[in-house]
């Protein structure tokens, strides 16, 4: 089973609506929550399965970063059966995935992907194959 938790943060200068639209343009949620602590706010986005990650899915093949998205995905492997990475919330909004090391290497923010899954390397091999010149060397099912 694939659990996918997808925050960002919501500053007080920016609107949230375009936030949503940058959270909305790499995710497919369940269910989209607004959180507030004083002037700070937080999206909180959930979804189940593969469904879920394939507007990623389809950006990394567009863009043609497989290689590179393969390379931060077995980067955030925990050992909870999670892959966490983080994607720039600027890069997004237009409908780009642009790979960020940490929270901290996003000066305009970021989008926290996390997923939970019970084989993290098949979800991997599904979401981002190897690849030779940047086409897929074999594409496999969705793990779930």
């Amino acid at each position: 089973m694939i659990k996918v938790t997808v925050e960002v943060d919501v500053f007080p200068t920016e609107n949230i609506n375009k936030v949503k639209k940058a959270l909305l343009n790499v995710f497919e949620p369940s269910s989209l929550k607004v959180m507030r602590k004083g002037i700070r706010r937080k999206i909180v986005a959930k979804g189940q399965g593969s469904m879920s990650l394939m507007k990623i899915y389809r950006k990394l093949r567009e863009e043609r970063i497989l290689d590179t998205a393969r390379r931060y995905l077995k980067a955030g492997i925990t050992n909870e059966n999670k892959i966490v990475f983080f994607i720039h919330k600027q890069a997004a909004y237009v409908g780009v995935v642009s790979f960020c090391d940490s929270e901290i290497r996003s000066p305009l923010g970021h989008i926290k992907f996390e997923i939970e899954t019970d084989d993290p390397k098949t979800l991997i091999d599904w979401l981002t194959p190897k690849t030779v010149r940047g086409v897929p060397i074999k594409e496999v099912p969705p793990p779930d």
